[in-house]
Parts: structure tokens; C-alpha cells; sequence
């Protein structure tokens, strides 16, 4: 039986908001007697100004991780992921509640946590090898692996406030990952870097957890990487855990936004920079019903309803598809040029069918976005918005035996046909043959 490395037990975590009270006129001989009286008064008397409220960031939070787990830690913005975080990371202490640990924790939340920015990059590694308890020898050991991992050799005796914050991040994992902490926690913080280092992080993680029995808690949006990384997730919404178990179910109820049918993913705004707002997102068989499981050559729908704030001539579309090893497939404007006419403001319906997926048996997620006829304009976020999975076993429709499904994992299927459906009777199809001399 694994040990018990992290038991979390009934955490709670409290915040005391202020909010300065309206009014409706306020001339300046007033604040100068409110400042004048505050000097003699209670700061009891002088928050009368103000109201109060306690807000819960965490509330009733229990989980227990087992020595080599990779626990994924997802939900929408505001959930409490990254109080979590720092609670476990001893950063902030909780209301209520009580935490124990058994190992050296290196933690990466944020550009900058952990570094000092007066000290070079050189210096910074030998300052958090001391911070987790190394001698020397032990940071020498690993000081090469560690520069090389970065790829900042030619920066590290550079104070790090002049590093750019990929740079940073960059040196942050690095120091964090190969200094031997036997507990790694990593916030969304990776997102800042390419998606070259971001893959290179996620294997590093997957190894140091694999390989060396080390305990992985990963915050990500990315649903494909929590997938791909990650044997079990927590689901945070509100400061509570809604659920926790295998990683491919809670990142479904994470799409979903509640409890919907199969198939169906409650979106929503996602910034406040958003003109075209994703509400929602069906997948659906050749059959036209609602599906979150495939099989190997099946049709698959992909069915958007779109809210625009106002009217859009000619957007560009891209629908990709990815696995936990990056993208499979995708139906891309910038590249077919085919389009809507327009947008209308308010509701819109977008569809694009792949045609006889060949997609090997495994979870796999949809990620999509909108630019304006400009082709750079964003007017809806580049997101993850739904999920499925391909579940058929490759050697029963006679494709090469046990084979193909030992290595099913590890292939990649080819660009294939798809079909994209506008509102106005438009209709498009796509073939790379056609294209191809």
C-alpha cells in the first residue's frame, strides 16, 4: 500500500473584504474632518466608513495524496485553486484546518515566486537548493542539468529582474524539478512559456513522478495536459470540492459546467475582452444525438451556439483536435478560406462534421477559437471546450492484430475530412487530397 505523502483535513481559508461605502456627495471640508477624526478615534469607530464582508476562499477541503500520485487540480477562475496552492506550499495559512506533509515541497505559482531579483540566475539556483535543504555538492551535482534544461547559459550571470518572464519561468522549473523535492507543485504558471517547453515541463513532470516516486500537484486550464499527465483530479467549484476520482471524468464534468446530458458542454464567457461568447458546444454522431464516446471511423459533430455582442462580417474559425501528446487534427479557416457571410448579433449556430475519424482509442480534446475578417483580431478566446473519447479496440475490426492497439498510445492519425455548416444554408466541405497534386 502507497504512503500517504500529503493528508489535507477540512481546510478553510477566510478573507476579510472592505467596501467603502457610497455616497452621494462628498465635499473636501468633509474628508479632511473624516482624516482629522481618525487620528483620535478607534480604528473600530474609523471602519464605520466601511463595510465589511468575510469571504471563504477554500471551504471543508479533504483529500489525501499518496507518494508518486499526479493529482490535477482544476476550475473556473475563482474556484480556489491557487489558495490551495499556496496553502499547501506553507505560503498562507489556513483559517482552518490542518495539513501534513511528509517531504521537501518546491513549489513554481507564479513569475517570480522563489527568485531574488537582484541575484543572477546562477546564484538563484545555489539560493533554492539551500532553501530545500542541499549542501552544495548535492546543487553542483545537478547545476548542469539544470542550466541545460533552462537553455539560459548565456544569461545566468545576469541579475534575473532583466530575464524576460519565459526566461524566468524557464529557470523557476528547472530549479524546482531537478533539485529533488520529493513533492512538486506547479500552478498554471507554465502557460507563460512556448508550447515546445511547456510539452518538455509535462514530461519532465510525468518522469520525475514515474521514474522517481515523486508526488506531482498540477494546476492547469489545459485540460489536454492534465489529461495527459495526470492519474487523478480534484474539481474545485466555489472553494469546495465538487468531485475528485479518475482524471478523464472530472475533466468532463469540468467542460460541462454542471451535470449535463453526455455530449453537451456548457462554455461561457471567458474574459471580459470576449465579442463572441461560446455558450455551448454538442458533440453528435452521424445519428445527430449527443455523444461523448466514439469509435474508430465514425463521423463527429461538432455543433457551436455562439452569442455575438454585435454583428461580425466573414470571422475566421479553427477547430482543433489534440490528445495528451498535442494536436491530431484540425478544420481551419486561415487555411480552407471557407467562412460565414457574418455574425449576426445574438444567437448563431456553427457546425463542422469530421468525416470517418481515424483516430486511435483514447481521450482527446477540442480546442477552438474566433478571429475577426482581419484573420488577427481575437473575438473569442482560444479555448478548450469540450471532450471525448475513441473506445473501440483496434484488433477487433481487424486492424494489425494486438499490434495497433499496443501502440495506439503512441500514433498519430493523419489530417483527415471535414465539412463545415453555417447558418444561411452555406456548406463546405475539405479534403487535403483535393489539394494535392
Amino acid at each position: 500500500m502507497s504512503e500517504t505523502i500529503i493528508k489535507v483535513e477540512n481546510i478553510a481559508k477566510s478573507y476579510i473584504l472592505r467596501h467603502q461605502q457610497a455616497e452621494k456627495y462628498t465635499a473636501l471640508r468633509d474628508v479632511i474632518t473624516h482624516k482629522v477624526k481618525s487620528i483620535f478615534s478607534s480604528a473600530k469607530e474609523t471602519d464605520a466608513f466601511r463595510s465589511r464582508e468575510e469571504f471563504w476562499a477554500l471551504k471543508d477541503i479533504s483529500f489525501d495524496v499518496k507518494k508518486g500520485d499526479r493529482i490535477g487540480i482544476i476550475g473556473r477562475n475563482g474556484a480556489g485553486k491557487s489558495t490551495l496552492l499556496k496553502i499547501l506550499s506553507r505560503i498562507v495559512e489556513p483559517t482552518k484546518g490542518k495539513i501534513s506533509m511528509n517531504g521537501r515541497v518546491a513549489s513554481l505559482l507564479e513569475v517570480g515566486t522563489g527568485f531574488h531579483p537582484e541575484l543572477t540566475g546562477r546564484e538563484n539556483i545555489f539560493l533554492n537548493g539551500s532553501i530545500l535543504g542541499m549542501g552544495k555538492r548535492e546543487i553542483r551535482q545537478k547545476f548542469d542539468e539544470i542550466v541545460d534544461f533552462a537553455g539560459v547559459e548565456k544569461f545566468l550571470d545576469t541579475p534575473v529582474k532583466r530575464y524576460s518572464s519565459g526566461m524566468y519561468v524557464r529557470l523557476a522549473f528547472a530549479v524546482a524539478a531537478h533539485l529533488e523535492p520529493e513533492i512538486l507543485i506547479v500552478d498554471e504558471v507554465l502557460a507563460v512559456g512556448d508550447a515546445e517547453f511547456q510539452n518538455k515541463c509535462l514530461g519532465k513532470m510525468d518522469e520525475v513522478s514515474k521514474s522517481e516516486g515523486r508526488t506531482v500537484l498540477f494546476v492547469s486550464h489545459n485540460m489536454g495536459a492534465i489529461n495527459a499527465l495526470c492519474n487523478s483530479a480534484i474539481l474545485l467549484d466555489k472553494g469546495q470540492i465538487r468531485s475528485m476520482g479518475k482524471t478523464e471524468t472530472i475533466t468532463g464534468m469540468y467542460f460541462s459546467g454542471s451535470y449535463a446530458e453526455a455530449g453537451e458542454f456548457i462554455i461561457g464567457k471567458s474574459s471580459n475582452d470576449e465579442k463572441v461568447i461560446i455558450e455551448k458546444v454538442t458533440l453528435r454522431d452521424a445519428m445527430n444525438r449527443p455523444q461523448h464516446t466514439f469509435q474508430f471511423g465514425d463521423n463527429i459533430q461538432v455543433e457551436i451556439e455562439l452569442d455575438a455582442l454585435q454583428e461580425f462580417e466573414k470571422p475566421y474559425l479553427w477547430i482543433g483536435i489534440k490528445n495528451g501528446r498535442g494536436p491530431v487534427t484540425a478544420a481551419t479557416a486561415m487555411i480552407d478560406g471557407f467562412r460565414p457571410a457574418k455574425f449576426s448579433k445574438g444567437h448563431n449556430t456553427v457546425k463542422c462534421t469530421f468525416l470517418n475519424v481515424p483516430f486511435m482509442p483514447g481521450q482527446y480534446t477540442i480546442h477552438m477559437g474566433i478571429r475577426a475578417a482581419d484573420g488577427l483580431s481575437l473575438i473569442s478566446d482560444s479555448k478548450d471546450v469540450a471532450i471525448f473519447s475513441i473506445s473501440t479496440i483496434l484488433s477487433e475490426i481487424g486492424l494489425n492484430g494486438g499490434l495497433a492497439d499496443t501502440l495506439a498510445s503512441d500514433s498519430v492519425s493523419p489530417l483527415i475530412p471535414y465539412i463545415w455548416e453555417f447558418e444561411g444554408d452555406q456548406k463546405y466541405s475539405f479534403d487535403i487530397k483535393n489539394y494535392v497534386k
